[in-house]
């Protein structure tokens, strides 16, 4: 297994990418396997996360990129901006993981979400995307 524990600095070739469900990029330490299928263990300090973009280096070196995978989400899109408040609040509230857009919120698919957005009179579609929501107040944004 190649172990990655340094990260290279933005915009940073990588040789491979390992694609991850927004799940695993929760974990600072991570076992995985890249899309070409190398056996990799990640790690970061504790408290960070596997970002999407982001590039850790291995001795040698080999550079491989996180990269966000598809999944089932919940998409709202409004251009209201009191009703995108509220639906940002409700959400935040439960603190549900949310990737914020211009008029476009994104969530992972949960049918009583659905509903309670539903209620506030939004309409809510579903797409298999790359999940990539805000990192919060208190985490950094930094590479």
């Amino acid at each position: 297994m190649l172990k990655l524990t340094e990260l290279a600095p933005l915009e940073t070739h990588a040789d491979d990418v390992v694609t991850l469900t927004y799940d695993a990029r929760q974990k600072c330490r991570l076992v995985s396997t890249t899309d070409k299928g190398i056996s990799i263990g990640m790690m970061l300090p504790r408290g960070q996360m596997l970002r999407k973009g982001l590039v850790f280096t291995s001795p040698g070196p080999f550079r491989v990129r996180v990269d966000a995978a598809p999944e089932a989400v919940s998409i709202v899109r409004t251009d209201d901006a009191l009703l995108f408040a509220r639906a940002c609040y409700h959400l935040g509230n439960r603190h549900i993981a949310l990737q914020i857009l211009a008029s476009e919120l994104r969530f992972l698919t949960d049918h009583v979400l659905d509903a309670m957005l539903e209620g506030l009179g939004l309409t809510v579609s579903h797409d298999v995307l790359p999940f990539e929501p805000e990192s919060g107040a208190y985490h950094s944004h930094g590479h």
